[in-house]
């Protein structure tokens, strides 16, 4: 994964005076944009697009001290106008077009990235891999921000706003694994960019093609593999840790690669003041190259 990663860099710097297509990049290198998508933002911290937006203002600052035209470079860069160029050149730079000829400055650039793979081996991963036949997650669904740290409020005040009597209600009907009361995320942003909007189910697991209560909201949790992973400790930042050490250290050193679908959460034993937690992580993938 570190090498298609740095590939892809390579061929960005490539393009950068041109159309990208992240689908095309990566198809020789036997992965999906989706994964990838993912890999690159959890590993770098911004999503791909933004990435590519940051170079190309970065080279576009030396173009303009160069002295060339506004509108010619507006173009090679991809902007119809050089009122959309402009907007997006302070938005990088945080000064105008007008201020950088005029004073040289400031200017925020964007180094080129490069992936490498910590190796420290002193704490070892553990996973399980799980051949699952399609089922469905069911229960009560919203929509919230996707937020990396701490816990998120809106799904705090969904969770709350569920009666008592339906949490009984949902773990009489989890009748598939993962067991119990579930917490999924599915239509994440594949960039994963903090803010954007997911949906969220508080419910459990049944078979697929079972009919489900009309009342009761549904996810569909296609057949595959599912990577299982397991934390204990302070709730969430253990879960969320969890979430950043399967991009930073597992999908690297394996063969395997996400797959678009639902991401699930059990808590399988909690403090009666949620304060620490031992959850398992469902992950949808598939094996890569």
């Amino acid at each position: 994964m570190i090498g298609i990663l740095n590939r892809l860099i390579e061929q960005i710097e490539a393009q950068l005076r041109a159309e990208i297509n992240l689908a095309d990049l990566v198809r020789t290198e036997g992965s999906t944009e989706y994964h990838v998508r993912r890999m690159f933002s959890s590993l770098s911290g911004m999503p791909v697009s933004e990435y590519i937006r940051r170079r190309r203002m970065t080279q576009a600052a030396a173009d303009l001290l160069a002295g060339q035209d506004l509108l010619s470079i507006a173009i090679r860069y991809g902007y119809g106008s050089a009122e959309a160029f402009g907007l997006a050149f302070r938005a990088v730079h945080g000064a105008s077009v007008a201020d950088v000829r005029e004073h040289g400055g400031p200017l925020r650039s964007q180094p080129i990235i490069k992936f490498s793979l910590h190796v420290e081996g002193n704490r070892p991963m553990d996973a399980r891999i799980v051949d699952r036949e399609e089922f469905q997650l069911i229960g009560y669904a919203t929509q919230v921000p996707l937020i990396h740290n701490g816990a998120n409020p809106h799904i705090q005040a969904h969770i709350a706003s569920i009666p008592v009597a339906e949490h009984a209600r949902l773990k009489e009907l989890s009748s598939a694994q993962p067991a119990g009361l579930l917490q999924v995320s599915a239509q994440v942003d594949p960039d994963y960019r903090e803010g954007s909007e997911l949906t969220y189910l508080h419910g459990v697991a049944v078979p697929g093609g079972i009919q489900v209560p009309q009342d009761l909201d549904m996810i569909q949790a296609p057949a595959g593999q599912w990577a299982v992973f397991s934390a204990s400790g302070p709730y969430p930042s253990a879960l969320q840790d969890l979430y950043a050490a399967t991009a930073t250290a597992w999908f690297p050193s394996n063969p395997w690669r996400l797959r678009v679908g639902p991401s699930i959460v059990a808590v399988l034993d909690r403090a009666p003041d949620f304060s620490t937690a031992t959850c398992e992580l469902w992950l949808p993938v598939e094996a890569g190259n």
